[in-house]
């Protein structure tokens, strides 16, 4: 790609999911991201920059990513690995010049880097398949070590903060963006509507919830990936805290001038929001985006999975994950169901008419109702 010439202006965050808020169509989009995941490369995408420089490798054969597949396929241009520097340098609004594989800023040399194409892509892929046992390895190993550390705190009492929410004897649906949320959300919307459980978003799954016309009872992480919009929506607000006393969404809130919470537990946001919903009795939980797996673990960096592990352990009786509902099945609309539904409409009418003696009228609704729902009129 020695014939690549592209300007534009610059947005710039160590964080991809802090720069998707900021990210405007035509911007060239600078981020530090190893290993892009599903979920930043559709948010990347639908941000549509004119490329993406990637301070770090978009994909580092660990495991197969889908994030730089999604964005080649947008045809989204990626130069990757230009090197940790590149956010120390770059800001908004910087004018950026890419000719070749060199970056420019403001016409002075910041760094060169490789494209990312599909036979490196390929080539990546490959590697990670040959890494997979290794990976796994090291995975279940970690997971272990955190489920003896993190045990005692997360299978013993916990320290359950009082919350408005009535949740005892009701369903609770736990929304998360994970991989997918977005048609398992849309496969759910019946059931929201119909039974009407407490909403709880955990960060960005409560502004997923919103644009699907749902308002989240209950916000529940670290507030990092979730808009001053839904934090100000009237629901009831938990801040994450770490054993240690951090609580990355307790300062957030504080700055905004918002009342809220904490929960005190390892482990991930999710979690926290299922041990939630079971602490406070909940029927049934229904977790819809939320990570179970080690590929989402490895997407979310986390070396294992002990807290989640031993919380769908504690929770599990009373716990559907509702992740990948949507593939489940996809029906389609056969000629079969059609006059099935077209006989059904007129079973009625013609009973009428045998009765009525206006057969010749009931006849012509029967006609106007089969071409409106054939749509001819």
């Amino acid at each position: 790609m020695s014939a690549v010439h592209l300007r534009g202006s610059a947005r710039a965050d160590r964080k991809t999911k802090n720069l998707i808020s900021r990210l405007e169509p035509g911007d060239i989009a600078v981020i530090a991201h190893a290993d892009i995941d599903e979920v930043s490369g559709k948010a990347l995408v639908e941000g549509r920059p004119k490329m993406v420089i990637n301070a770090d490798r978009s994909i580092t054969g660990r495991y197969r990513c889908p994030g730089p597949e999604i964005l080649l396929d947008a045809g989204i241009p990626v130069l990757d690995g230009v090197g940790s520097h590149l956010l120390d340098v770059v800001a908004d609004g910087d004018s950026i010049e890419v000719i070749g594989d060199h970056v420019y800023r403001e016409g002075a040399s910041i760094g060169s880097g490789m494209w990312v194409t599909r036979d490196t892509l390929e080539a990546a892929y490959r590697e990670a398949e040959e890494n997979l046992e290794a990976e796994l390895e090291k995975f279940v190993a970690n997971t272990l070590q955190y489920a003896i550390k993190e045990k005692d705190i997360i299978l013993g009492d916990l320290d359950i903060p009082p919350i408005d929410t009535a949740i005892r004897g009701r369903h609770c649906l736990i929304a998360v963006r994970g991989p997918r949320y977005e048609d398992d959300l849309d496969a759910v919307a019946s059931y929201v509507r119909e039974m009407a459980p407490v909403l709880i978003g955990v960060d960005g799954g409560a502004d997923a919830l919103m644009e699907r016309g749902f308002e989240p009872d209950i916000i529940v992480g670290d507030m990092d990936s979730v808009s001053d919009r839904a934090l100000s929506s009237g629901a009831e607000l938990i801040a994450h805290s770490y054993p240690d006393g951090r609580s990355p969404g307790s300062e957030r809130l504080g700055k905004l001038g918002l009342s809220h919470k904490t929960f005190s537990c390892p482990g991930t946001s999710e979690d926290i929001a299922m041990l939630l919903a079971y602490e406070k009795d909940a029927a049934l939980i229904v977790a819809v985006g939320a990570h179970s797996n080690m590929l989402d673990f490895l997407e979310k960096g986390r070396p294992g999975m002990g807290s989640t592990f031993l919380v769908r352990l504690k929770v599990g009786a009373v716990l559907v994950d509702a992740k990948g509902v949507s593939q489940l099945y996809r029906g389609r609309l056969r000629i079969g169901h059609i006059v099935g539904i077209l006989l059904a409409a007129a079973v009625p009418l013609i009973a009428i008419a045998l009765f009525s003696g206006s057969v010749a009228d009931i006849a012509r609704l029967v006609y106007l109702k089969i071409r409106l729902m054939l749509g001819l009129l």
